[in-house]
């Protein structure tokens, strides 16, 4: 009851807060883009940057990617991001229940599927602790997002690790673009109350910024038998974001989100004591909390050339009734592209991750249910690479090589290589070929757990796989890839 006052109150006061804003937009208005000043061959080109950690066109690629709009966001009705990963081409989504998802490119699919990186703006969202995504906590404003690029297939030489069956880099408009007041509200028999608002002002000629809250409650699905699954959930989040151009080729983004939500669930436990199923129900209540704080500079130093810098510090908490986890990740991010010659286009950078778990606070730790090797663990993942795009044939046929060299402290030193080809044969079809390897380190998940069949007569401890003392290795992929596009 106090959790559930809680809420109420901080949602009350978001509304308080923001409300004015979205009136003082209804009389003002809101930027628009007129689509008709546009040709249809402008329209039809839609720029990515997942693919080379460039702006380059959607045809030019050379990659098995697919681009999801915000116009198709908004025609499809979605209301999260996994729903919305259902229209991607190879791509696995299945709703477990009310507040989870797995989602995977390529393989098998399951709940704690680790070998897909997603990032939002740049910043990645897989959890250390089993190198998975936790969807239900990863969630923007559906109206502010730009463009879901998803690429299936590696793409480690640019992103690292985890990037083995596929890159989702979720970008969100500028500032700039979501000028004015937005307001949204729904409700539902499973999606019991759903809203969220937007205001957007300018700050001087040269500053803009947008502020958000967002609101979700959904209900609880129901088993086959007709019993709730108690599964309902509900989670509130509020963001900033502020984008200036510091000079004409200086450019500042800050962007920063917090959120909290509470999460219901059932733990089923094997038990010989229950005859018709063999398995125990445990009503679970998990409360998540977070935030996260993302800064990046920019500059031009000519038409072919750039650099940039990236810093972000994103820290999450999780109280389950079995364990919690509190976790804080600091993450840096450099980038230089230059053109040396005519010929040669080359995009260097450097990245170094901290990143810090604490398991000790629960007051239930090391019960029949998980035991932790050690309760606290820091990590550091330091990593460089390089790539040059080759052009030959009057600019038809484009060869990129390039590599990735990381650092983690579980497997040690990886290399991560790539080479890749594009043949326009004609504007209309292109021959498009890659030999890549990608790695996903090991996480505290394939350390360090103990997990019990519980409860027994005798306790059955199925320990983790590795000895201590026996160094552990990344799981590798190695793929060729023969493709064309039209």
């Amino acid at each position: 009851m106090l959790k559930s006052m809680k809420n109420k109150n901080l949602f009350s006061f978001l509304f308080i807060i923001f409300t004015p804003f979205f009136l003082i937009s209804l009389c003002f208005g809101a930027n628009t883009t007129d689509l008709t000043q546009f040709s249809i061959e402008q329209l039809m080109e839609v720029q990515v940057t997942s693919v080379a950690k460039k702006s380059q066109g959607l045809s030019d690629s050379a990659a098995a990617i697919f681009v999801i709009t915000n116009e198709d966001l908004r025609r499809s009705g979605v209301t999260n991001i996994p729903d919305a990963l259902r229209m991607v081409p190879g791509m696995n989504v299945a709703r477990i229940d009310s507040n989870k998802w797995a989602v995977n490119s390529r393989g098998f699919n399951g709940r704690f599927s680790a070998q897909l990186l997603v990032m939002i703006d740049g910043r990645s969202v897989y959890t250390p602790t089993f190198s998975g995504v936790y969807w239900e906590v990863n969630d923007v404003l559906l109206e502010d997002v730009d463009r879901i690029e998803v690429i299936r297939g590696p793409g480690a030489t640019l992103w690292g690790a985890n990037a083995v069956n596929g890159v989702i880099n979720i970008i969100t408009k500028s500032a700039k673009e979501t000028q004015g007041g937005f307001v949204s509200a729904g409700a539902g028999n499973v999606e019991k109350t759903m809203a969220g608002f937007r205001y957007g002002g300018t700050t001087g000629k040269d500053i803009t910024w947008r502020i958000y809250a967002k609101q979700n409650s959904r209900g609880a699905f129901e088993h086959l038998s007709g019993g709730d699954g108690n599964d309902d959930w509900k989670t509130t989040r509020t963001g900033f974001r502020m984008d200036s151009d510091l000079t004409a080729r200086d450019n500042l983004t800050v962007q920063g989100d917090v959120y909290q939500g509470e999460i219901n669930q059932d733990l089923f436990l094997i038990s010989p004591t229950t005859p018709d199923s063999f398995m125990d129900t445990f009503p679970v209540e998990t409360s998540v909390s977070g935030g996260n704080l993302l800064s990046r500079w920019e500059r031009t130093l000519s038409s072919t050339s750039d650099l940039s810098l990236q810093v972000y510090y994103d820290t999450s908490r999780r109280t389950e009734d079995w364990i919690n986890e509190d976790r804080d990740n600091v993450d840096i991010d450099f980038q230089h592209r230059f053109a040396p010659g005519a010929r040669h286009e080359i995009i260097w950078g450097a990245r170094y991750r901290y990143t810090q778990d604490d398991f000790s606070t629960s007051d239930k730790i090391d019960t029949a249910i998980v035991q932790l090797d050690s309760d606290s663990r820091c990590d550091q993942l330091y990593s460089a690479f390089i790539r040059d795009e080759i052009l030959f044939l009057d600019n038809r046929l484009h060869l990129t090589l390039g590599s990735k060299f990381e650092h983690n402290d579980y497997s040690g030193f990886e290399i991560q290589p790539s080479a890749r080809v594009m043949w326009s044969m004609n504007p209309s079809h292109k021959f498009w070929g890659a030999v890549s390897r990608a790695v996903r380190t090991p996480s505290k998940g394939r350390v360090t757990p103990q997990l019990p069949v519980w409860p027994t007569i005798l306790p059955c401890w199925v320990h983790h796989l590795f000895p201590r003392d026996c160094p552990l290795r990344s799981t590798s992929l190695e793929t060729k890839n023969l493709n064309r596009k039209r």
